[in-house]
């Protein structure tokens, strides 16, 4: 604080001030006075609050002392807070009412869309609230996903809350253009520089292989084409960044595997595990929905992968210097121009017949933007998780609530847990090969392939990506093929999240060595901050 010095209240508490210094009689006086309160600011945030100190109960408190405190009148504290959310929420509904009419009212489109919204952002703050000691907490994604599958099938509240499906899937395809420019933004071209050989392998490794053995089980169990026995091995090939980066962080924290950099590389490497498992089913999608022979299929894909690259890089280099720097509101323009073009994207390639150039497009534009933007680019990134909070739960919830316990087929079911059973086991396998002569040991070694297992974030995205263009083409095998392939991604997400998340905390303290000073700054740990944050898509 420097020279700046605080001033006493008569009947509040101590103020900041950039008067001159207190005398040093008025400052034996102020720590002589038996205070309560909070210091803060008066020259610049009046809510911007000083390091807290607890206010005391008076001496003859009451049992009741801190009761009364939060039901004060006018209301304060944690019943103000609650008061004025609920009014916010209600004020929203008010007013989309009185423009729109019946369709905020139950059985309408738009308050299908509120009430499924609502309920998963309640579903996921419930299951936040799950705390078992010495573990993390269980990802509030499995809140919001089991929110729209229960309102999907109570019959009370399937009549009621009705969504159409091309709002639905609009809803989805936004979403997947905030997770694809939050990824893209996300990587750092100092680190892909820098990066070691075992995490380039463990990034594309076992996805790889766990992609191909989807495929081939896919195949013969599920009776899937090739293509859509491909498609949906990348649906599962991701991790989930949403599932191990809060866990690792907690590890990180605690001192475990810091010493070998072992959090650091698992959160950089999901990155780029994502990206590589987006980029395969985006080929995959558009070669599912191409007619004619094979060979055109395969160049009909390799022709996305070149056209999104391409639009990506002119796309990317535009925004670099568009808006210019002496421009005021830059971080704002900036998030609205790379918001803008990756949703165009992302619906543009629908339109031109490209699928799977989209994605790509959306990648490669916010990794060069973020190159050009360089530190200025942490702004825009803020203002782009600000939309992924919005459209998370709308994501998660709809894709429950796209699972009905009619339509699933007991033989269905099992094949695709079997599927997704065959494939986690292999990745394990190959994950725990791919980190040999890393410098692990044999626990660390098992820990890294156990912590390899969380899906979520990436399956809800892409997961009904093929079911939307198979209703949009209006054929029922497709639709049918979409079904298996969105089926599989939500028992993957229902399964692999909270038992991945559990395992990586069970098995974290026992198989990792501690550092002997878990304070001690380590050089990787501000890397893998940094790529922790950048990565929880």
């Amino acid at each position: 604080m420097g020279k700046e010095d605080y001033a006493l209240e008569e009947d509040g508490p101590l103020q900041y001030t950039n008067n001159e210094a207190v005398t040093q009689q008025s400052s034996q006086e102020i720590k002589g006075l038996n205070y309560s309160g909070l210091y803060r600011k008066a020259s610049t945030d009046e809510s911007t609050l000083h390091p807290s100190y607890e206010e005391q109960p008076p001496p003859d408190a009451k049992p009741c002392w801190k009761l009364k405190k939060i039901f004060t009148c006018p209301p304060q504290g944690v019943l103000a807070k609650i008061v004025t959310k609920a009014v916010m929420v209600a004020l929203v509904w008010a007013v989309v009412w009185s423009i729109t009419g019946h369709e905020c009212l139950p059985g309408g489109n738009l308050f299908g869309i509120f009430f499924l919204l609502l309920c998963a952002v309640i579903g996921g703050k419930l299951v936040g609230l799950i705390r078992i000691p010495t573990l993390p907490p269980l990802p509030s994604l499995l809140g919001m996903l089991l929110a729209g599958f229960l309102i999907r099938n109570i019959p009370v509240l399937s009549d009621q809350v009705m969504i159409r499906v091309d709002w639905s899937s609009a809803l989805r395809n936004i979403a997947l253009a905030i997770i694809l420019t939050r990824a893209g933004l996300g990587l750092d071209p100092q680190a892909l520089k820098k990066l070691k050989a075992v995490c380039l392998r463990l990034s594309l490794g076992p996805c790889a292989i766990e992609s191909c053995t989807a495929a081939v089980i896919s195949h013969f169990l599920m009776g899937l084409p090739w293509t859509w026995g491909f498609l949906l091995g990348f649906v599962l090939g991701a991790v989930s960044p949403a599932v191990v980066v809060p866990s690792m962080l907690i590890l990180q924290k605690a001192g475990y595997g810091i010493d070998k950099g072992i959090p650091t590389l698992l959160m950089a490497a999901g990155s780029f595990d994502d990206i590589f498992a987006i980029t395969g089913f985006n080929t995959c999608l558009g070669m599912a929905f191409s007619s004619g022979s094979t060979l055109n299929n395969v160049i009909r894909g390799v022709l996305e992968v070149v056209v999104g690259i391409a639009a990506g890089i002119l796309l990317g280099f535009f925004v670099q210097y568009f808006p210019s720097k002496d421009q005021a509101n830059i971080k704002w323009k900036r998030a609205y121009l790379i918001l803008g073009l990756s949703v165009f994207a992302v619906f543009g390639s629908l339109s031109f017949g490209f699928p799977g150039s989209g994605g790509l497009c959306t990648l490669v534009l916010a990794f060069l933007a973020g190159m050009g933007w360089a530190d200025e680019k942490s702004g825009v990134e803020d203002i782009v998780a600000v939309g992924w909070d919005i459209f998370q739960p709308l994501l998660f919830g709809l894709i429950g609530a796209e699972i009905s316990i009619t339509t699933l087929k007991p033989g269905t079911v099992g094949l695709c847990v079997a599927t997704l059973g065959i494939a986690l086991t292999i990745r394990i396998c190959v994950t725990f090969i791919m980190v040999c002569c890393a410098g692990f040991n044999l626990k660390e070694k098992i820990f890294v392939s156990l912590a390899w297992i969380p899906k979520a974030t990436v399956q809800a995205a892409i997961g009904s990506l093929a079911l939307d263009a198979a209703r949009h083409r209006g054929d029922e095998q497709l639709e049918d093929f979409g079904m298996d392939v969105l089926t599989v991604a939500f028992l993957a997400i229902l399964i692999t999240a909270p038992i991945g998340a559990l395992i990586i905390g069970l098995t974290g303290p026992r198989m990792l060595q501690k550092a002997s000073t878990s304070n001690e700054e380590d050089p990787d740990q501000e890397t893998g901050g940094r790529e922790g944050k950048s990565s929880r898509l």
